[in-house]
C-alpha cells in the first residue's frame, strides 16, 4: 500500500512539473525546485523522463517545453502507426544541422519532430509555423524570425501573399519542409496555398530537404509542388522501396535513410 502512495505522488509531481514547463516555456531548476518544494536533484531525474517522453528538453540553466500543440487539429490527427518512422526521420534531419547555421522550417508534423530536437542549439530559425515557433520563443540559445501572413487554423503556419512576400527578401542555410505525397512526377501536398508559400521556401534555401516517410511514396495529392530534382537531399525511413530510392538518387537528391524505431538523439 505504501509503494503504491509513493508512485502515485510520484506521477502527480511529474504531471505537476510538465504543466509548470507547459505554461511557461521555459523555467530554471531553482525555480521548479521552489515551487515543487523538492531538491533540484530530484527535478533534474524528473526531468529525464520528460526528455524520453519528447515533452520538454534541458537547456543552459534550465528547461524548455518541446511537447506537442494541441490546439491544432493537424497535430491531433497524425497518423500513430508511422510515428516511430517520422522520429527516426526526425534524428536523422536533426543529425544534418551544423550550430550556426540560418535553417528554415515549414509546419509539417515530421519538420515539427525535427525543431523538437533542435531547441536549445545555437541556430537562427525562420519558419511560418506557429506550434514551431512556440518551441523556440522560449530559448535563448536560439534566434527565431517567424514568417507573417494569414493563419491556417488547422495547422497553425502562416500562408499567402504577406508570408510570400516576406520569403522573397530571405535567404538560408537550408529550408526543411515536409510533403503529403511523392510520386515520379515529384513532391505533393494537399494544400494549393502550403505549396505556394513552400515554393517560396524552395528559392530561398540554399540546400532544400524534405523529410518524408515511405508511405508517402507512390501517390499524388491536390497540387504539385516540385519535380523530384529541384530537392537536395530526402530523408526517408528504412522501408522506402528500391525502386524509389533508384528513382530520387538518379534524380541528383542525396538520400539520408533512417532506420524505423532508432531512438532520436
Amino acid at each position: 500500500m505504501k509503494t503504491s502512495v509513493v508512485f502515485m505522488l510520484l506521477d502527480q509531481r511529474r504531471r505537476q512539473l510538465l504543466e509548470l514547463v507547459r505554461a511557461r516555456g521555459f523555467a530554471s531548476l531553482p525555480e521548479l525546485a521552489g515551487e515543487l518544494q523538492v531538491s533540484e536533484s530530484t527535478v533534474r531525474r524528473d526531468l529525464e523522463r520528460l526528455e524520453d517522453s519528447g515533452c520538454a528538453k534541458r537547456t543552459h540553466g534550465g528547461v524548455v517545453y518541446t511537447g506537442e500543440s494541441p490546439e491544432f487539429p493537424h497535430f491531433k490527427d497524425r497518423q500513430e502507426s508511422q510515428w516511430d518512422k517520422k522520429r527516426a526521420i526526425a534524428g536523422a534531419a536533426a543529425a544534418l544541422i551544423e550550430d550556426g547555421e540560418t535553417l528554415l522550417l515549414d509546419g509539417g508534423t515530421t519538420t515539427y519532430e525535427v525543431a523538437r530536437l533542435l531547441v536549445g542549439r545555437p541556430l537562427q530559425i525562420v519558419t511560418n509555423s506557429m506550434p514551431v515557433a512556440n518551441l523556440f520563443a522560449s530559448s535563448s540559445d536560439s534566434d527565431l524570425v517567424l514568417i507573417g501572413g494569414n493563419v491556417h487554423l488547422r495547422t497553425g503556419v502562416t500562408l499567402g501573399p504577406y508570408a510570400n512576400a516576406m520569403l522573397s527578401d530571405l535567404n538560408v542555410r537550408r529550408a526543411l519542409m515536409s510533403v503529403a505525397a511523392v510520386n515520379e512526377r515529384g513532391y505533393y501536398n494537399s494544400n494549393i496555398l502550403q505549396v505556394e508559400i513552400q515554393r517560396a521556401m524552395l528559392q530561398a534555401g540554399d540546400e532544400v530537404i524534405v523529410v518524408a516517410d515511405s508511405t508517402k511514396f507512390g501517390h499524388s495529392s491536390l497540387s504539385r509542388l516540385c519535380p523530384l530534382a529541384e530537392v537536395d537531399r530526402l530523408v526517408v525511413d528504412s522501408e522506402i522501396e528500391r525502386k524509389w530510392r533508384d528513382m530520387v538518387t538518379g534524380a541528383g537528391t542525396q538520400l539520408t535513410i533512417a532506420a524505423a524505431g532508432e531512438p532520436a538523439e
